[in-house]
């Protein structure tokens, strides 16, 4: 197998396990070697290819589904043209052909001989794996659909440029590594590393239409995402209000709406504000459309990151990028507590105004303002119907509104959270189940 011979596709991740099978595809056979030590290899191989493909709920022909996992999540120079420019011209695109000839040859490798050489009859079991659906592993299987797809047609290439036509069409559609495939991204420090953005494969299927009432204020969301995501001009955008009124699941279900659009979204905390330019370093020249997500945002008077903060939304040299925008959710209006002392120390202080504007000036920089209240007796019971008919509670009204009013006066008072916790004991106590929440 000619794979020290790739040029674009030369440094992938978990490109190790394919380097090893190269190497007993083209010496299983050779008596320079001692069998017992490729067939060693070959089932260690065996291993890694069987717990990746489980953990990311691989099926079908395992290898296939395995050397498409490289290319999907592969960012070179061809790949992230495709994605930016839906194809691309010119010398790299012979440079890609040439790659896509090995992976061909790869695709279409006979194990037959190897499976002989060696004593390795379960190779044939991969080549059509049945994935159990009790498996207990979480994993993404809107990608894994994706992917298991893609290796079926790669798999029935008629040659190289229908192989690479097929991959462009990926690349094009769906994006490329784990900012093209994956909605929503946390920040992480590995011990001694550098900051990596990683990928948060279990997200609650949240909706819009599944968020009762604040019909205005989600309008306005709305309105304001659907601009950032047409590449027309829009706001940094700040939910304020009530606890449990449903601000970070708004967030959420804008994610769920607009991925398709090309909205990706990065959850950032207080602590890792430091992070924040080299985040969007590594995000602003990508295809997508990423939201920079702060949720409960709030500073105590001796914290001074919000001045970090005010510089990286709005005030720094370099010009924000078009493709990243900054979504925050506070209970407070202002963000940063105001004591009492605070309005003394102005008292004392010759520039008052100064001080108060330094305090405010953080909310200034985001654009649109959302309020989200607590709901009054009426809208809550409303939240309690429509939320008791989803989760298929079938109780009389009257005895559900009055156990409702019960749960609230002892559980939190009026709120869509307080609503869903109360039908999720109702769904508890019926015995009902729910299916983990993965993409």
């Amino acid at each position: 197998m000619r794979t020290n011979e790739l040029i674009l596709y030369k440094n992938m991740d978990y490109g190790d396990l394919l380097k090893d099978m190269a190497f007993l595809m083209d010496h299983h056979g050779n008596d320079y070697y001692n069998r017992e030590d490729l067939r060693g290899l070959l089932f260690e191989c065996i291993n890694r290819l069987l717990e990746l493909s489980v953990s990311h709920g691989f099926q079908g022909n395992l290898w296939h589904t395995y050397l498409t996992f490289l290319l999907v999540n592969d960012e070179n120079a061809y790949s992230t043209s495709c994605e930016i420019r839906g194809g691309t011209e010119g010398s790299i695109n012979e440079i890609a052909l040439h790659d896509f000839e090995i992976f061909k040859e790869l695709f279409d490798y006979d194990f037959t001989a190897l499976e002989k050489d060696l004593g390795a009859g379960c190779i044939q079991t991969l080549m059509d794996y049945k994935n159990s659906s009790n498996s207990g592993k979480i994993f993404n299987r809107r990608i894994r659909d994706r992917i298991c797809h893609l290796a079926e047609g790669l798999g029935g290439a008629s040659d190289a440029g229908d192989f690479q036509r097929k991959m462009m069409q990926f690349y094009k559609e769906f994006g490329v590594g784990k900012l093209g495939l994956h909605k929503a991204f946390r920040i992480e420090h590995p011990e001694g590393g550098r900051m990596e953005i990683v990928p948060i494969t279990n997200i609650a299927h949240v909706h819009l239409d599944d968020l009762v009432g604040y019909e205005i204020a989600k309008k306005k969301l709305i309105d304001n995402t659907e601009a950032f995501v047409q590449g027309r001009r829009a706001n940094n955008c700040l939910l304020f209000g009530d606890a449990g009124t449903g601000k970070s699941s708004s967030i959420k279900a804008i994610l769920n709406q607009y991925y398709d659009q090309g909205l990706r979204m990065i959850e950032v905390y207080k602590h890792q504000f430091k992070d924040l330019n080299e985040v969007i370093a590594q995000i602003k020249n990508r295809n997508y459309k990423f939201i920079i997500y702060m949720d409960d945002l709030s500073f105590e008077e001796f914290e001074i990151e919000y001045k970090y903060l005010k510089a990286v939304i709005e005030g720094g040299l370099e010009r924000k990028p078009e493709n990243v925008l900054i979504y925050a959710t506070s209970n407070r209006r202002h963000l940063i507590r105001e004591t009492f002392r605070d309005k003394a120390d102005r008292d004392e202080e010759l520039h008052t105004n100064d001080t108060v504007q330094e305090k405010l000036s953080l909310v200034a920089r985001f654009g649109v303002t959302i309020y989200f209240g607590s709901p009054d007796k009426k809208e809550f019971q409303e939240i309690v119907r429509v939320l008791a008919k989803k989760g298929g509670i079938n109780m009389p009204e009257e005895e559900l509104l009055l156990e409702a009013n019960k749960w609230e006066l002892s559980h939190g008072g009026l709120s869509g959270r307080t609503a869903q916790q109360f039908i999720d004991y109702l769904m508890g106590k019926s015995g009902f189940v729910g299916e983990p929440a993965v993409e």
